[in-house]
C-alpha cells in the first residue's frame, strides 16, 4: 500500500492534534435598561371618567384599579400609571398628552427616572 498524502491540518479541528485547537471566549454583559415611572398630574378642569379612560386604555387598567389610581391622583396631585422603559414611557405620555390636548383637556402626563 503507497503512503497516503497528509491531511493539511484545520484550524477547526485543531488539525488532528489533540489539545492543539484554541477557542476564544467570550463573556456579554448586558445591563437592565432604566426604568421610569409615568405619572398623571391633577388639574381642576379634566373630567374624572376622562382619566380613568385614559388609564383604562393607555394602561391597560381596569375599571377599579383605573378608578383607584384616578382618585389618588384628584386627592394628592400627582398618580403612578406604570413603570417602563424610556421608550415606552416616552410613547405613553406622548399618547396621553395627544388625547388630552384632542379632547381640549389640560390633563399633564409626566415621565421621571426610577
Amino acid at each position: 500500500m503507497a503512503d497516503r498524502p497528509k491531511r493539511p491540518s484545520s484550524p477547526v479541528d485543531g488539525g488532528g492534534r489533540e489539545g492543539a485547537g484554541t477557542a476564544v471566549l467570550t463573556r456579554t454583559r448586558t445591563r437592565k435598561p432604566n426604568l421610569y415611572r409615568v405619572l398623571l398630574l391633577n388639574d381642576d378642569y379634566t373630567p374624572m371618567e376622562f382619566v380613568v379612560h385614559v388609564l383604562e386604555r393607555f394602561f391597560n387598567k381596569d375599571r377599579a384599579e383605573a378608578t383607584q389610581i384616578m382618585m389618588h391622583v384628584h386627592q394628592n396631585g400627582v398618580g403612578e400609571c406604570g413603570i417602563f422603559t424610556y421608550e415606552v414611557a416616552e410613547t405613553k405620555v406622548t399618547l396621553v398628552m395627544d388625547l388630552a390636548r384632542k379632547h381640549m383637556h389640560p390633563l399633564q402626563c409626566v415621565m421621571e427616572k426610577k
